[in-house]
Parts: structure tokens; C-alpha cells; sequence
């Protein structure tokens, strides 16, 4: 069980990226220093100096502290941070995060950890010729009521779970705003690779809680993909069958063309005694249908036993936590276990995530983007 009270004095964070224009930025300084676990010292905010000096002075970072370059940041700052938040866009994450486990400081990095199978076993390769420590920010396991559904799936409340439907509908690219307007997105998430970016976007996160809530992992898949939204070159929509271990199977839906949805996140979960839905909409409740048909649903203020630990409390139920404190509940996590790695102590946790189900998520999407080619069901390979 984890501790309820944070370490005893803050950790020394850096940023790479996560300016104030940045779509993450604001979100990792809010959730990290919540708790008093972490603080920010150092940063590379932006490549631009204007929102650079903007974000370190908005995060009470001291100027000579605010870094032109993340290289300049790792030659100057080794040995002062305990820890460096990699927070650009998707594409630059291998280099940085290898050059960071290079130099012996512990990484945690903005999902997806990387645009493709083979950078993440090269980091893979990295953390483990450097004896290093990385942890991916995977922040909506970090809901109270996500990990009192897990909890309930591990005692048999559910039963054997049979099959699931995973969803992440989201509009942004296809409404407009007030003025008629279509979006502006930033310009990296216009460009798909080999894995389209609404993959590595929406998809790691369902790829992630299917296996927190399971432990299950993903053997085949087949995927259709389509483009609806103003950006007639960019996949925004996918829908793919999923098989996993022991015969779970199902289905994950993602989207940016469906319209009506800010962040559709749900997730239900159907076992052989039962079934649990959670929508991230109402994070605080849980609902739950029993094999003889009654329904009843879960919050932080009834009948839990992970839900309603003292650290998820930071006001009483009611008055609904949601995203930023999630996202904060998985940086104390992260605190815990890279305290116990500076002691030389076993860090693993099973509320923190590192270089191994990020390379698994990488080769399911892999797969998912061969299957639509081939219209195929398609092997995630080991």
C-alpha cells in the first residue's frame, strides 16, 4: 500500500518543454507541485525565449535556471535535479530521453514515450545499460474511482472479465469555434508517421487502462481508420477489435471528428458476474450491475476501500477531484518510487509505468495501423 503522506522534502523537477502555450505544460506544473512532492527548478520551457522566460517566471523558476537549450539544462543542472519531465511533442522524446538516461537522471516523460516500436526498445536499451529510472505519465489510472475498479475486478466482484468497450471521443478536429472558425492544432499533430498521431494521442491511454484494470495483454487486432475532419491528409478517426490474454476480448473506439465530445473517455468492462462502467465525464462514480440484475453505483463517499484513502481527500466527496488532481495522485506515486530507487531499494509500483507497456502500446498501434492496410487481424507481437 502506498504511503498517504508525501516524502519529506520536495523533488527537484526540470522541464523539458511544457510552456504555457504548451497543450501539457500547465497541467504537469499544477499536478506535481499539488502535493508538495516535487518542485520545479529548471526548464527549457519552449525553443521560443519569449515563452520560455514566460513559462519560468509563471512556474517561479529563478532565471539563471531558465535554459536556451535542453542540452545546455542537462550540462548545467546535473546533479541539482533529481528528475526531468520530458514534455515536447511526441517526435523529439527518443532523443531527449536517451541523452537524459545517458547522464544518469532519472526521466519522466509525457505518453506517448515515443512514435515508434523500435525508439522504445532502443530506450529500453538505455534504461537498462544505465541502470536508470523512467516513469510515463499515463494520468487517468490516477482517478481514485479507476483504482477502485481495479481493486473490485482483482477480488472476482466482476468475475472472470469476458470482453470490454474502451472509448476516447474527442471533436477538436472538426468543430469550429464561436466565429465559425476550424481549429489551429499544433503543427506536429498534423503529420501522421507510421503511426498515425491520433494513435499515440488517444489510443495509449486505452491500451494502458485495459491493462491496469486487467492486466491483460493485447494478442491481435483489426483496425479501420477515416478521416472526416478539416485535415483531409490526418486519420481522426479508428475503430479496432481487440483479443487479449485469456479470451478477454473488445473493442476501442477514438476519435477527433465526433462532434458533441470534449473528452469522451469511458470505459466498460463486462465480466462473468458482472459489469463496472467508468465514465470520465463523472469521475467519481463507479456503475456497477450484478449478475441477479440490481445496479448500484460507487463514489469516494460510500462503501471503498481504495477510493477513500486519505490521500485522495484533499476535500471531502461531494466536491468532485478530477483531472489535475488525478494527474497529481500519479506524480506522488512517482515521488514514492524514485525515493525508493535514489535508496538503492526495489521502485517498482503498480500505480507507475515505465519503458515496458510503453513498447507493448507501441506494438499493438503498430499493428493496428498494418491491420488497415492489409483489412487483415493482425499479430501485436511480443
Amino acid at each position: 500500500m502506498m504511503q498517504s503522506s508525501p516524502p519529506h522534502r520536495s523533488l527537484a523537477l526540470g522541464f523539458i518543454g511544457g510552456s504555457l502555450r504548451s497543450a501539457v505544460g500547465y497541467a504537469h506544473f499544477i499536478a506535481s507541485t499539488m502535493d508538495n512532492v516535487w518542485a520545479i527548478k529548471a526548464g527549457c520551457f519552449s525553443q521560443c525565449q519569449d515563452d520560455n522566460l514566460e513559462a519560468g517566471h509563471a512556474y517561479g523558476v529563478a532565471a539563471d535556471h531558465i535554459h536556451a537549450t535542453w542540452r545546455s539544462l542537462l550540462d548545467r543542472e546535473k546533479g541539482r535535479l533529481d528528475a526531468v519531465a520530458v514534455l515536447t511533442p511526441t517526435p523529439t522524446h527518443h532523443n531527449i530521453v536517451v541523452e537524459c538516461l545517458r547522464q544518469g537522471l532519472p526521466v519522466i516523460c509525457e505518453k506517448s514515450l515515443a512514435a515508434t516500436s523500435q525508439e522504445a526498445r532502443d530506450i529500453k536499451g538505455n534504461v537498462i545499460a544505465h541502470s536508470g529510472f523512467l516513469a510515463v505519465t499515463y494520468n487517468y489510472s490516477g482517478y481514485p474511482m479507476v483504482r477502485e475498479l481495479r481493486r473490485l475486478i482483482a477480488s472476482g466482484v466482476l468475475g472472470r472479465p469476458i470482453h470490454f468497450q474502451a472509448e476516447m471521443p474527442q471533436e477538436g478536429f472538426i468543430r469550429v469555434d464561436a466565429q465559425g472558425n476550424p481549429p489551429t492544432p499544433q503543427s506536429w499533430r498534423l503529420r501522421d508517421g507510421a503511426i498515425p498521431t491520433i494513435h499515440l494521442d488517444l489510443a495509449s491511454h486505452l491500451h494502458h487502462l485495459i491493462h491496469y484494470l486487467t492486466s491483460e495483454r493485447p494478442l491481435k487486432v483489426v483496425a479501420d481508420q477515416h478521416t472526416h475532419g478539416w485535415f483531409p491528409t490526418i486519420v481522426d478517426d479508428v475503430s479496432c477489435l481487440c483479443r487479449y490474454s485469456n479470451g478477454l476480448h473488445g473493442q476501442m473506439w477514438f476519435s477527433k471528428s465526433a462532434l458533441g465530445h470534449r473528452n469522451g473517455l469511458r470505459v466498460r468492462l463486462y465480466g462473468s458476474k458482472g459489469s463496472a462502467e467508468w465514465f470520465q465525464a463523472s469521475p467519481e462514480e463507479l456503475l456497477i450491475s450484478h449478475i441477479d440484475g440490481r445496479r448500484e453505483v460507487m463514489d469516494r463517499a460510500g462503501i471503498v476501500s481504495i477510493a477513500n484513502e486519505q490521500r485522495y481527500g484533499r476535500f471531502k466527496a461531494g466536491h468532485p477531484a478530477g483531472f489535475i488532481e488525478a494527474f497529481s495522485n500519479l506524480y506522488l506515486d512517482i515521488g514514492y518510487s524514485l525515493r525508493r530507487f535514489q535508496a538503492g531499494e526495489p521502485s517498482d509500483s503498480d500505480e507507475v509505468f515505465g519503458v515496458d507497456l510503453a513498447l507493448e502500446g507501441l506494438v499493438m498501434l503498430e499493428a493496428m495501423a498494418k491491420s488497415v492496410s492489409t483489412g487483415l487481424w493482425t499479430e501485436v507481437s511480443p
